[in-house]
Order: C-alpha cells, then sequence, then structure tokens
C-alpha cells in the first residue's frame, strides 16, 4: 500500500548497495517506488530496474536543469521511450528559477513540449517548480489534457490552487519532517485523493536520519508527518496516497489498488 512516488535509486550513490536499499524498501512493506529518470542516461538506468524488479517503474524525461540539451533529436528520444510499458511518466520536467542551470526559455520551451508529450502518450508528468510559481501555473494552465503531479511540494499558495483547480496530484517529501518546514497549511490543503508521498532519495533526506543518504524505506516517515498533520492516522494516509499513486501511474502499480480492494477497505 505505501509508494515512494519519486525516487532517483540509478544515482550513483546507490550503486555500492543497491540491493540493499531495495530489500530494506520491501522490508518497510512498500508496494512501489517510482524511478525517476530526468535525462536520458538515468532514464536508462531506471529502465534497467524497472526491467529486473516489477515492484519498480520508471519514468523519461528531461529536468529543467538540462533543459539547454531539449532538441529535435532529444524529443525524438523521448517519444520512443514513453512506448515502454515500464515508463509511466514523464519527467521529471518543470522550471527551476532559483538554479537557472539552463537559461529560463529553453526551460520553457522544453517543458510545454514535454507537457504536451505526456498527453500524447496518455502518462502523467512529474513536475519539478522552484521559484517559477507564475510559469509553471501557466504551462499548467495551457495543458489542461495533461494529468501531472507537483513533486517535492514547496512552493506558494498561487501554484497549489492553481493545481488543485486543474485536479493535479501533490507530492510532499522529507521536507516537511524539517525544522525548518513552514508550510503545514499546504499539506492540509491537498485533497486525500490527490496527496502522494515521496522521499526524492538520495536527497532530502527526513528527520531522524538527516545526516545520512536518503531511501525508499524512509517514505513511511514522510507520510507518518502527513498524519499527524492532517490528524489522521497513519494507516489512512499510507492507504490513499498509494490508491493515488496507482491511479495517477496506471496499470503497472494496480495491484496496490487492488490489495485495498480484496480488503474491503473504503
Amino acid at each position: 500500500m505505501l509508494v515512494d512516488s519519486h525516487c532517483h535509486l540509478g544515482d550513483p550513490r546507490f550503486a555500492p548497495d543497491l540491493p540493499e536499499v531495495v530489500g530494506r524498501a520491501w522490508a518497510a512493506d512498500l508496494a512501489h517506488v517510482i524511478v525517476i529518470g530526468e535525462t536520458p542516461e538515468s532514464a536508462a538506468r531506471a529502465l534497467t530496474l524497472a526491467a529486473e524488479e516489477p515492484r519498480l517503474s520508471a519514468t523519461a524525461g528531461l529536468h529543467p536543469h538540462e533543459a539547454k540539451r531539449w532538441t529535435p533529436e532529444m524529443e525524438t528520444w523521448l517519444a520512443g521511450t514513453l512506448r515502454d510499458p515500464r515508463i509511466v511518466a514523464v519527467g521529471e520536467t518543470g522550471l527551476d528559477y532559483h538554479y537557472d542551470h539552463s537559461p529560463r526559455p529553453a526551460q520553457r520551451e522544453a517543458f510545454d513540449r514535454q507537457m504536451g508529450m505526456a498527453a500524447e502518450a496518455n502518462r502523467p508528468a512529474v513536475i519539478h517548480a522552484r521559484e517559477a510559481d507564475a510559469d509553471v501555473a501557466a504551462v499548467l494552465r495551457s495543458h489542461p489534457r495533461t494529468r501531472a503531479v507537483l513533486h517535492c511540494f514547496s512552493s506558494g499558495p498561487e501554484l497549489l490552487e492553481a493545481a488543485l483547480a486543474l485536479d493535479h496530484y501533490v507530492s510532499f517529501s522529507g521536507m516537511i519532517t524539517f525544522r525548518s518546514w513552514r508550510q503545514d497549511d499546504a499539506v492540509r490543503a491537498v485533497p486525500l485523493d490527490r496527496l502522494l508521498v515521496e522521499t526524492d532519495a538520495p536527497y532530502l533526506t527526513p528527520e531522524p536520519h538527516r545526516k545520512h543518504r536518503n531511501e525508499p524505506s524512509y517514505v513511511r516517515l514522510v507520510a507518518e508527518r502527513v498524519a499527524a498533520v492532517r490528524d489522521l492516522p497513519v494507516a489512512e494516509v499510507v492507504a490513499a496516497t498509494g490508491v493515488n499513486a496507482a491511479r495517477l501511474f496506471g496499470e503497472r502499480l494496480a495491484p496496490v489498488s487492488q490489495s485495498q480492494e480484496s480488503r474491503g477497505d473504503p
């Protein structure tokens, strides 16, 4: 029932002990992990992992940091990769005006085109948004056919309202356990049927493990914090976010929702 909806398992920091990391995820009762492919290279690693383990799925896209690499050849690569059934989403894509590793016009072009390709491929889009709320909201509104999730949400209320008005999903990471976190209102504002949890591992390790590398097994700590903020049982948050992930990412995650139905849960 527990799903890590955003994890970079292909990151080199997992290479020394990846089997143990994955084993700890299943020991922590995770049902599925979405492995993010934010470049062609990381997408290839994510696909390899998803081929070896059915409880792993992959995404493919181009991160805003890499948007300067967007070319017709990159678009052709992505269109072909999206035909693979192991690919459950486009991205992560989006806009990042904090680091500006790619020029903003290039970011907007790559983001806009990937949103369109997501609709064409009947895949959701995984969106990275940092200090670009107005422009991200504008792109969301210009692609009403594209389902999306705002991953690792820490943006402002305007972007949250725009996303929810379009029935998109919102995912929270280990950031919500940090002492510096000041956005519990956002955690409460997301309807339970549009809520996801993630690790964004190996980044953003939740308390009490902040000094260590993050990993999928820690996603339960995120669910526990969401439950505390919303005054809900942890089991209810785990169940809801698992079903939401299956609804968003499709039939590869279907056993998550089927397991809930077989138990007679609401």
